[in-house]
């Protein structure tokens, strides 16, 4: 007796769920000019953000080694010219890849890379072997723009 009052009650709240529901539409589309009005307005916003320019410099480059082949997890300092501390650090991607936002305007920079490998034999690696390779590039942005570049590291 029970579960048939429990059906009969389940029945009977899904029932007026449902004429909830196709009633709410009805009074959302009354509503719906206004909302369209703001998303236009939003489209509009996004439309003119597009066509703002950024308002960073991007130094972007690759590390390459010795064999001039992309090398993995090189540290990566980036100086302003004439500063004797690093103002960012980074390391580069498996694509050798590294980027790095800085502030607009005439600057030059001075781009550091150093890593210590150590050649595998017999799949382990040999310590005693382990080479330091560094390299540096200089790099001019005159304002607002993207410059790309390889860093060649050499032991």
């Amino acid at each position: 007796m029970n579960t048939d009052r429990r059906r009969i009650a389940i029945t009977a709240v899904l029932g007026i769920a449902v004429l909830a529901a196709c009633a709410l539409p009805s009074t959302a589309q009354d509503a719906k000019p206004e909302d369209e009005a703001k998303k236009e307005d939003k489209t509009k916003e996004g439309a003119k953000g597009a066509e703002k320019k950024p308002t960073y410099g991007l130094i972007f480059g690759t590390a390459y080694g010795p064999d001039d082949r992309p090398i993995y997890g090189v540290h990566v300092k980036i100086y302003r010219a004439g500063k004797s501390h690093p103002s960012w650090e980074l390391y580069s991607d498996h694509r050798g890849e590294f980027a790095q936002r800085v502030p607009p305007g005439p600057a030059d920079f001075v781009i550091r890379g150093d890593i210590v490998v150590a050649p595998m034999e017999n799949g382990k690696p040999r310590m005693s072997k382990k080479k330091h390779l560094t390299g540096e590039a200089k790099v001019h942005l005159d304002n607002v723009e993207l410059r790309d570049f390889g860093l060649h590291l050499n032991e």
